[in-house]
């Protein structure tokens, strides 16, 4: 059952979008730490660094609704806006953002509605990021509703050159100079050897402890 607000009054209606988005960031942080505790036991490796979550401002929402030409209003938000509750996973390297993906989209409760690989794809800015929107189910005492979450997947580096670009974006108001937006897409190429230096100094690692238990048995 798609989560669509109840119509007694806006006051209450916004209560209990903020209350089932919060349920269900809940859920998807939980589902999170079991994998990334699963994978600890399994593997002797989490590739999960941390987890960011957030709710949406009403006054982002609005924004966004205006710009998309809908009316403000709670069930337009409910049914058109994708990233009211939002949850960002940094990981280490870029392989762990695939199979996190991967763990997360096999989860039989979990429905993968729409995925972005800005990665393979980067924003012409340099954003990469591997971003998803799923629904996952909140039980409550009278019903279950499958409530819509974006997950953002990064790697630190990405995250580094996303949080300056994010600020940079905001200071000019969407408009800045040509010449900060040029050096921005050089540092993400730079992110993006950077990140990709540190798989393949990961690899080495991980072979090279694999060789050597294999030397002692």
């Amino acid at each position: 059952m798609e989560f669509l607000p109840e119509r007694n009054s806006e006051v209450d209606s916004w209560k209990e979008v903020i209350f089932v988005y919060t349920s269900a960031l809940k859920e998807i942080g939980t589902k999170l730490e079991i994998l990334n505790d699963e994978f600890q036991h399994v593997h002797s490796y989490n590739p999960i660094e941390h987890i960011k979550s957030r709710l949406k401002t009403s006054e982002s929402i609005v924004k966004k609704l205006k710009k998309n030409g809908y009316e403000s209003t709670i069930e337009n938000m409910v049914r058109y806006i994708n990233d009211i509750a939002g949850i960002r996973v940094i990981c280490s390297f870029t392989s762990d953002i695939y199979r996190i993906a991967e763990m997360l989209g096999a989860q039989n409760d979990i429905r993968v509605l729409s995925v972005k690989d800005y990665i393979k794809n980067p924003k012409p800015s340099g954003y990469k990021s591997y971003h998803m929107i799923v629904t996952v189910p909140i039980f409550l005492t009278d019903r279950i509703l499958d409530v819509k979450v974006e997950i953002q997947i990064r790697t630190v580096a990405m995250d580094f050159w996303a949080s300056l670009e994010h600020k940079i974006h905001y200071k000019f108001e969407g408009n800045a100079p040509d010449f900060i937006r040029e050096e921005l897409v050089e540092c993400a190429k730079m992110v993006s050897e950077l990140d990709a230096r540190m798989l393949s100094l990961n690899d080495e690692i991980q072979k090279f402890a694999r060789d050597f238990e294999e030397s002692y048995k």
